[in-house]
C-alpha cells in the first residue's frame, strides 16, 4: 500500500515562502522560507493576527504593502475565491550596504481551502520574492528601447509608432517595429517578434532589426529583405521562429508591396471604412524551415486617405481564443476610429483593444496615413 502523506513535511518543503492563516487573518502555521524571508521565528509569529505586523514597521511603504494583503486575504475569505495580487514594493535592510534600506518585489498569491460544507477554513498565503526579474526586466526594456528607431520624418505622410510592455509580464519580449526612407518616393515599414523573453531576446531583437533595416535600404522588395533576413537569422542563436510583416509604401505608383514570414497580416483600412488584411501571401517564420527557400511578395493599390497598421500579436492574440476573433476585433475598430490622426488612432486602438487588466502580451504598433 501507499504510504500516507504527510502534508505537513510538504507544506515545509515547499520552495517558497507561505503561510496559512484563520479567515479571522491569524497565523496558524509558516513554513521555514516564510520565516526566514520575514525575518520571523515561529514563537513570534504563530497565533498572531496579521494586522500586528503592521504596527511598529520602520517605513510606510512596506506598512502599505501589508495593509494591501489584508484587505486582499479578507476578500479571499469572505468570497472564497482565489487571488493573485499586483506585484508589491517593499522595502528591506540592503545586505550589501548595513544601516541602508532597499526596495524589493513580491508576487502574492491567496488562496481560500475550504471545508466539506463549503466554507473557507484556512488561508494559504504565498509569497514569491521576484526583485531580480523586476531589475533584469527594467535593464531589458532600456535596452529594448535604446535599440528601437525613434521616429524620423517621412515627409508629408504621418506615422505613429507605440511599443508597450505587458502589464504583468516579469521580462519583456523581442517585439519591434522599424520605419525606413528608401531611395526615390518611397519607405518601407516593419514589425518583428522575436520567441522568447529577456535580454537575449532583446538583443536579438536589436540584431535582426538592424540587419532588415539594411537589407530594406539597398534590395528591390520586401520578399527579398526578408530573404536576406532569414539567412542573416540562421547564424543567431535565439532567432529561429522570429515573425515579420515588412511593407514597401511606394507614393508615385501608390502601391503596397508586402511580405510576410509567419506574422499576423497587416491591416489597411481604405476611405469608405472597409477594412482589408494583406494576407495573400503567408511564409514561415525565419530559420523554421530546414532549407532557406525563397519568400514570396504581394502588391495591393492604395487610394489617398487609406491607413496601413503594422502590429504583433499582443495587441490581437487572446488566451483561449481564436486568432480571427482577435482580428475582427481590430478590423471594428479600424472602421470605427480609422480617419483620426495616426497618433489619435494608435492611443484609440490600444485603448480598444486591450483587455481591461491590460496587455497580457507585449506590443508593438505602426500606423500610417497614406
Amino acid at each position: 500500500m501507499t504510504e500516507p502523506i504527510d502534508y505537513t513535511a510538504v507544506f515545509q518543503a515547499f520552495p517558497g515562502p507561505a503561510a496559512l492563516l484563520s479567515p479571522q487573518l491569524v497565523y496558524l502555521d509558516a513554513n521555514e522560507e516564510f520565516l526566514r524571508t520575514w525575518g520571523h521565528t515561529r514563537a513570534q509569529i504563530i497565533g498572531r493576527p496579521l494586522c500586528d505586523d503592521i504596527a511598529g514597521l520602520p517605513d510606510e511603504l512596506t506598512a502599505r504593502v501589508l495593509r494591501n494583503v489584508e484587505t486582499s486575504l479578507r476578500r479571499v475569505a469572505e468570497t472564497g475565491g482565489r487571488e493573485t495580487m499586483a506585484l508589491q514594493r517593499y522595502s528591506a535592510v540592503d545586505p550589501r550596504r548595513p544601516g541602508r534600506r532597499e526596495e524589493r518585489y513580491v508576487s502574492v498569491v491567496n488562496v481560500p481551502v475550504l471545508g466539506p460544507d463549503g466554507r473557507v477554513v484556512l488561508l494559504l498565503h504565498r509569497v514569491e520574492e521576484v526583485t531580480e526579474f523586476i531589475r533584469a526586466r527594467e535593464v531589458a526594456l532600456s535596452l529594448q528601447e535604446a535599440m528601437l528607431p525613434g521616429l524620423r520624418p517621412v515627409g508629408r505622410h504621418p506615422v505613429a509608432v507605440r511599443y508597450l510592455p505587458a502589464v504583468d509580464a516579469l521580462n519583456v519580449c523581442g517585439d519591434w517595429y522599424d520605419v525606413v526612407d528608401r531611395s526615390g518616393d518611397g519607405i518601407a515599414v516593419a514589425v518583428g517578434d522575436v520567441v522568447g523573453h529577456g535580454l537575449r531576446a532583446a538583443g536579438v531583437m536589436g540584431e535582426l532589426r538592424s540587419a532588415l533595416s539594411a537589407a530594406t535600404r539597398v534590395l528591390d522588395g520586401p520578399a527579398q529583405a526578408l530573404e536576406v533576413l532569414g539567412l542573416h537569422a540562421r547564424s543567431i542563436d535565439g532567432a529561429e521562429n522570429t515573425t515579420v510583416a515588412s511593407t514597401f509604401i511606394d507614393w508615385s505608383a501608390r502601391t503596397i508591396t508586402y511580405s510576410n514570414a509567419g506574422h499576423p497580416p497587416p491591416a489597411l483600412r481604405r476611405p469608405g471604412g472597409a477594412v482589408e488584411f494583406l494576407d495573400r501571401v503567408t511564409d514561415p517564420p525565419l530559420g523554421a524551415s530546414p532549407e532557406h527557400t525563397d519568400r514570396c511578395q504581394a502588391t495591393v493599390p492604395f487610394t489617398e486617405g487609406t491607413v496601413l497598421v503594422l502590429y504583433t500579436d499582443g495587441l490581437i492574440e487572446r488566451r483561449h481564443e481564436d486568432i480571427d476573433t482577435g482580428l475582427a476585433r481590430l478590423a471594428g475598430s479600424l472602421t470605427r476610429y480609422g480617419t483620426a490622426d495616426p497618433e489619435v488612432l494608435a492611443d484609440a486602438l490600444l485603448a480598444d483593444l486591450a483587455p481591461a487588466g491590460g496587455l497580457t502580451d507585449d506590443t508593438a504598433l505602426v500606423v500610417v496615413r497614406l
